[in-house]
Formats: structure tokens, sequence, C-alpha cells
């Protein structure tokens, strides 16, 4: 469909996104650890749906108690506490995660709350040993600039993640409680998106922006939902769409969905969905409303101070695009750039820098040679964890002073893997003198004449045999010179 189709049918849509920050949890100071092993903890409950703010049971929490499903905890004595099992009050919040937050709702230009309510949300899909999930707005009124359009940020607010599924049935469904209370953060944007493209493009753009904060990476740790609807529907939310690749796919075929139920006349509810990896969606549950929040009586107001606002000011992380930039400029490929960035390695990059050598070497050597030595000599993780930042230091500086060449960096490295020492390891590699490279040379040539003097050896075969043979104690540069002149003097 084309942009003036969508315009046609009056797509709206909006996006969520929810990532784990990387710290303990929110309310108690449990580690944010996901486990594998059995838990030494097994809690049993039913839950039932409470009355929110306005004095109404919400629609969605009422509709998960009339399914009685009982509900099976699994905790672990010494990570997980009494305040994950509902059976003490949250402690104090955790003031780096709120910290993270507020950064995050800067870079997003939006306005932070100076006091803020802990409030909860009714959830009694078991997800929450509680009944309820607790979250506190921090900012709103944000934007980010996609492709020269303004997308609004409608609220960045901070909250406790769920308990993670282990084992589902229509009448029990088994929890571990690892996951639950990990700080998350969710980035909601108004309904400013007018295409499926425009909403894959947005979700990578907050997502650069908070990956440039301290927040968990991998599988499971970031979630994307969508809030759409077209001319003649309702609004619906879909949960859990995984990969940004998905969400243009998903939004298609929910807009072929209640095109569909329109054409046949069949109202169009107001639900939410749970998007499939095909990109179909399955109804979930009754949409929520307000009725589902009320204010939390444990915990105070948190106050958001001017200082605490500056101090995030003071220390705004680059996005990723910036940081390429500006890489870029220091004469690095946007290859290097990528791999310092992914690997965490621009301060180390920075530090080598006073080494006054050319950045794309210090960029390399500590990024693409590591991984290089380790695919072609199968190193495990211990032995690449001996290249520490002294090391790198060290091979960088002997290269600086012409002690090694730049093919014998690998070299070097690979022999400190292998427990060789830095000095030693150096002085293995060290670069030959004029004399001792034309006396090596000589003896090659002298070694190979025959096949040279019958055509049986091209000169570029050769200088790969002296290559090797000299195992980057010389340029390939010196190498190659050399043998083109002592080849054409001796035959």
């Amino acid at each position: 469909m084309t942009k003036e189709g969508y315009k046609k049918i009056g797509l709206k849509s909006g996006i969520e996104i929810h990532q784990q920050l990387d710290t303990h949890k929110l309310f108690c100071e449990c580690p944010s650890l996901l486990r594998k092993d059995n838990p030494d903890i097994i809690v049993k409950r039913h839950l039932y749906a409470a009355a929110g703010e306005t004095g109404k049971v919400d629609v969605a929490a009422f509709y998960e108690q009339s399914r009685q499903r009982e509900f099976i905890y699994q905790a672990y004595s010494d990570t997980t506490c009494l305040v994950e099992l509902d059976e003490e009050p949250p402690h104090e919040i955790n003031q780096e995660a709120l910290k993270i937050v507020i950064q995050v709702s800067l870079l997003l230009n939006a306005k932070p709350l100076h006091v803020s309510q802990v409030m909860r949300k009714t959830v009694v899909d078991g997800s929450n040993t509680s009944g309820f999930q607790r979250t506190l707005l921090i900012a709103r009124n944000g934007y980010i600039n996609v492709k020269g359009k303004k997308i609004g940020i409608q609220s960045i607010c901070l909250e406790e993640d769920a308990a993670r599924i282990i084992n589902k049935t229509d009448k029990e469904v088994t929890f571990r409680l690892d996951r639950l209370g990990i700080p998350l953060i969710e980035v909601a944007t108004n309904p400013d998106i007018t295409s499926p493209e425009e909403a894959k493009i947005v979700a990578l753009k907050i997502g650069e922006i908070l990956r440039s904060c301290k927040v968990k990476r991998g599988i499971g740790t970031i979630r994307q939902d969508v809030n759409m609807s077209i001319k003649g529907g309702s609004r619906i939310e879909i949960k859990g769409v995984q990969e940004p690749k998905l969400i243009a796919k998903t939004i298609e075929t929910e807009i072929e969905r209640q095109k569909n139920l329109l054409a046949k006349k069949k109202k169009i509810e107001p639900e939410v969905r749970k998007a499939e990896p095909d990109g179909k969606t399955t109804f979930l549950r009754p949409l929520p409303g307000a009725a589902r929040m009320y204010p939390e009586t444990d915990l105070p107001l948190i106050k958001i101070t001017k200082e605490m606002i500056q101090e995030a000011k003071q220390n705004l992380p680059k996005i990723r695009t910036d940081i390429i930039k500006d890489l870029e400029k220091e004469g690095l490929n946007s290859e290097l750039a990528k791999a310092l960035i992914q690997k965490k390695k621009i301060d180390l990059f920075n530090r080598l820098l006073d080494l006054d050598i050319k950045p794309a070497v210090i960029a390399r050597t500590i990024t693409l040679v590591p991984d290089s030595i380790k695919a072609h000599y199968n190193l495990n993780d211990k032995q690449i964890a001996k290249l520490t930042e002294g090391i790198f230091y060290k091979t960088l500086e002997a290269f600086k002073e012409n002690k090694i060449t730049k093919d014998a960096i690998e070299l070097v490295l690979l022999a400190v893997c292998k427990n060789i020492s830095i000095d030693e390891a150096i002085n293995q590699y060290k670069k030959l003198t004029e004399q001792e490279l034309e006396k090596k040379i000589k003896f090659l040539i002298l070694k190979h004449q025959e096949k040279i003097k019958k055509n049986e050896m091209p000169i570029k075969a050769f200088m790969g045999i002296a290559i090797k043979e000299l195992k980057g104690k010389a340029s390939g540069q010196d190498v190659a010179k050399l043998v083109r002149k002592l080849i054409s003097k001796f035959l």
C-alpha cells in the first residue's frame, strides 16, 4: 500500500518499547539475574482483581480472574527475596535505575516530572505475584526526528518487569521470579506513525537511543508493542512484536484483518492481541483502561530534583550514530567504528590514541585481531582474556617504535594468549634489520632458484613463500621491494 493508501484508510499507530536496565532490581537489592538451575522455593496462588482508582474493576483484569487459573511461582533463596514473593513491602526505589531513565528522557527531548507517584497497575494474569505491576511516570512530551518528521514521545515510565513463564496449561501457569522486578523503562510514542515502515524506523531510532545508556543486551531484554487503528475500527494493542523487521509485517496483517471485519460489517472491539512469528495476531484479552490504576501505598512520592536533572545532562551519552560520525572523523571506516561500539572498546580506543599512531591500527588491534586469532587458532575466552589493556599498549608501543611490523601485531597477541610473556613475544617477532632481511631473502632465492629460472615459480608465488617464512618480521612492502631487486640480480 502507498503512503496515500494508508492515509485513505486512516492508519494511526504508536509504539511502546520496554527495555530492561542493567542494574539490580527496582524495589529490592536482588541481582537482575536469570537462572537455569532448579529453584529451591515453590509457591502456589490464585489472584483476584482489585478495584482501581475509579472504584471500578478493570475489564481486562476481570477477564483474567474469570479464567480461574492457579499460578505456581519458582524462586531462589539466594537471588530472590520476600519482595518478589509479595510477602514484604517494596524497598526504596533503585536510584541508579532512576538516573538512567532521566538520561533517556533527556535524549528523547522529554520533560522530567519534579514529583512522581508510584502506581499499581492491576495485572492478574499471574505475571506479578501481587496482582499488580508497580510503575511510575518519569517524563512526558518528548519527541524524536525521523526522516524530517517529528514523532511525539507521549510518556516515559519506570516499572518492574514481570515474572517469566516456564510452563502453561489452560488451568495452571508456572512462573519463575528471577525476572520479576528487573527495572524496565517504557517509552510510548504518540499515534503519529502513519505507515508500517515508519513504525519500524521509529522503533529502531528509539532502540538506538536506549542502547546508548546502561541497558541490558540480548534476546528478551527488549520488547515492543504496537498500538494501531484504522478508520471505522477501534484501538488494538499488539503485544510482543520481538523483531523490528516484524513490526511492518504485523501492522500490515492487522490492517487486512480489520478491513475484512469491516467489509463484513462486523464491529472491531478494542482488545489486546499477541504478535505471532508469522506476523499474524491472536486474541489475548479486552483492552485495559484507567480502572486498572491506583496509587502505591507502601512507597513515598518520588522526587526528581533539579540537581538530578543537571547531573544527567552533564553525563549524557552519545548515541551510536553520533559516535560513528566522530570515529569516522578519526579516519576509521564504518566496519571498525561499529566494531568498537559493539565490543564496548570506545574508552580503551581513546586511551590508546595517546600512542600517536594511526587510529585504524589501534581499532583493528583491539577489535578485529582478537576475533581473528580466536577463530583461526581455536582459542577459548579464557585465553583471549589475557589480552588486557597493558598488553595492547605494549604491543602497539613496540609497533610505534618500529620494533615489530604491523603484520606481527597479530602474532605477538597470539603468543601472549598461549602463555608467552609480552616482552618475550615482542622479541620473538622482532623486526629484522635490512642486512638480516637481505640474507634471508638470498637464502630463499638460492633454495628455489631452479623453479624460478624455469618460470615454474612466479615472483608473486615466491613472495608468498618469503612472507610466510619471515613470520611477520618484515613488512610486505619491504619484502616485495627486496625480492624484485635480488631476483633480477641473481638470475
